[in-house]
């Protein structure tokens, strides 16, 4: 059973949630951008703030049409095909386990600089295994603690925004004037801006995680969360970058790059401020691997549903968690942090790249639902010139890191082949077991007592994929519809069932219909067709009631594109796809 509306989570706890993640950014995206963009950082900063305000409308309008767990996942399974769909989910998850490692690593060296004696990668994995733990208590413990973590985050900006620009006002502009007087870049401002731009690109990860637990939001919560995102990376990371710029020498960045911020705290306010800033750093970015793990968990389940991954991540406990993805998760991101050895630089690539096509894919799922879902109703739209340079951004960054780590950029691609190796094995599983049936078969004479019990278990397990039944509501559609409704079946789902309902009025004749399908079975043999007429009112009632008594999944029943005129939104019916 879903929770009810007063039981999701508000746009406080939402934002403070996703907020966790992108706001961290504040405590090095500055640094960095400054790294490469010198004196004109802040200006690539304001650009990736517009690139941001353009992916609002965009997150926008594709969630406000599918208001389902998933993100770019979400989009592409119902624009594409799940192969596409699964490149995207596949990326998140990277971008998730990098985020959680490196954030609970970059957190113990900011609390190693407190306490020297701390080891900072056995430290990392107690991190990593507590935020395991509160993820399984539930998600409306977990954003409680993301609130506190949030509010003590803000304030702790808003107090240094405040010191700095008192030392600023009080001590001049002479070191504003000799930062801002140093050479560029030999090739000019443009390429000093693009690389700077490329780096600060790393500002407004986590953007996409509020589209990964929708589900588990209040109506409407989810456009303010991309508001209250975009108001905050948009003011705190040019701001900081400017006072940075006016406060402390470029000579002197390179020795305090790893905690820029505390040591500016320090120049500005004093031991107090630097202190408050650095425990603010263990804090946030220990809110940003909880993002990981509420993110995760609901995309994760989401591609269970969809028996992309094994229906054993579907167990839940009393509070409604998926635990066992949660420590498969955690697993994950341990033996990512062993393996690495708790090198950043590795784990920075990872995270980098697989962010910026997440971003990419969902700015082109948005392109694919005007294209093929323009009937479905939403609550707002983005011009699709604007999607295309948004994208054009996001391209750009992507270029611009590989040319700045081309090493990074190789780490990354050996992390996604086995990732995505693992998924097409899943998504291929059916073929995959009929070739091992059809080795097994000619080679069952030298080995005959092996491919006997090979046989019988794996014809058992092939019975079980196809013998899933599958929905689909018709309006009384004509044949061409009708038939790429069987071809999508035939090329995305492992059936050999479909149900075909027409739910109608009184009076109502199908002769027309019937006839249609009988054409239909005959030309797709291998999938048998049942006609069922239901005299009614279409709803999330009548799907509760046909999906409880055939046994048959919500997720596994189809609807064509709805109309403006459509009395449900897309969200009330359980979970019903989208094929047509």
């Amino acid at each position: 059973m879903k929770d009810s509306p007063a039981h999701k989570l508000n746009e406080l706890k939402a934002t403070a949630i996703c907020g966790n993640d992108i706001t961290s950014s504040c405590l090095y995206v500055s640094a960095l951008t400054i790294g490469f963009a010198g004196q004109y950082a802040w200006i690539s900063l304001l650009i990736v703030a517009f690139v941001l305000y353009l992916f609002r409308r965009i997150y926008g309008e594709v969630v406000g049409a599918l208001p389902l767990n998933g993100g770019a996942y979400n989009v592409l399974l119902n624009t594409s095909s799940k192969k596409i769909a699964s490149v995207a989910a596949i990326l998140t998850v990277l971008s998730y386990m990098a985020t959680a490692v490196i954030s609970a690593s970059e957190a113990m060296h900011y609390l190693h600089a407190i306490f020297h004696g701390l080891p900072v990668l056995v430290a990392t994995v107690v991190v990593l295994v507590l935020f395991t733990i509160l993820a399984i208590i539930g998600i409306g413990e977990s954003a409680i603690v993301a609130v506190v973590i949030f509010a003590i985050h803000l304030l702790s900006l808003v107090l240094l925004v405040g010191a700095s620009l008192y030392f600023v006002f009080s001590h001049g502009f002479d070191t504003f004037h000799l930062n801002w007087d140093m050479p560029v870049n030999p090739k000019g401002i443009v390429y000093t801006l693009f690389l700077g731009f490329s780096v600060a690109m790393l500002g407004i990860s986590g953007f996409e995680s509020s589209a990964n637990f929708v589900e588990e939001q209040q109506p409407g919560v989810f456009r303010k969360t991309l508001r209250n995102m975009w108001v905050i990376v948009s003011f705190f990371n040019p701001v900081i970058a400017l006072l940075l710029i006016a406060i402390i020498p470029f000579v002197e960045l390179g020795e305090h790059r790893e905690s820029l911020l505390s040591y500016m705290g320090n120049v500005t306010g004093g031991a107090w401020l630097a202190w408050l800033v650095a425990v603010d750093a263990v804090l946030v970015l220990c809110g940003a691997v909880l993002t990981s793990f509420v993110g995760v968990c609901g995309l994760l389940k989401r591609m269970t549903l969809d028996r992309i991954l094994p229906n054993y991540f579907l167990k839940e406990n009393k509070k409604g968690s998926s635990y066992r993805i949660i420590i498969v998760f955690l697993l994950l991101c341990i033996s990512v942090l062993l393996v690495t050895g708790g090198e950043l630089e590795s784990l920075a690539g990872v995270y980098t790249f697989s962010f910026l096509a997440v971003m990419a894919l969902f700015g082109i799922g948005n392109l694919l639902l005007k294209l093929k879902r323009r009937r479905l109703p939403r609550p707002e739209k983005a011009n699709g010139f604007v999607v295309v340079i948004a994208i054009g951004f996001i391209v750009t960054g992507f270029v611009g890191n590989v040319m700045l780590n081309e090493e990074a950029f190789h780490t990354f691609l050996k992390y996604l082949a086995p990732a995505l190796l693992f998924v097409l094995i899943m998504l291929s599983r059916s073929f995959l077991i009929q070739a091992s049936l059809g080795i097994l078969e000619y080679l069952y004479k030298p080995i005959r007592t092996f491919a006997v019990k090979g046989n019988r278990y794996l014809r058992k397990l092939h019975h079980k994929i196809h013998s899933q039944e599958f929905v689909f509501f018709t309006k009384g559609d004509n044949v061409a519809i009708l038939n790429k409704v069987m071809q999508y079946v035939q090329n995305n789902e492992a059936t050999k069932k479909l149900k075909i309902v027409n739910v109608h009025r009184d009076g109502h004749s199908n002769e027309e219909l019937k006839k249609d399908l009988e054409v239909l079975d005959r030309a797709y043999p291998e999938i048998h067709i049942e006609f069922i007429e239901i005299t009614g009112e279409f709803g999330p009632a009548l799907i509760d009631d046909l999906s409880r008594e055939w046994n048959i999944p919500k997720n596994f029943m189809f609807i064509g594109s709805p109309g403006d005129k459509f009395s449900y939104r897309v969200s009330e019916l359980g979970g019903v796809r989208l094929i047509m």
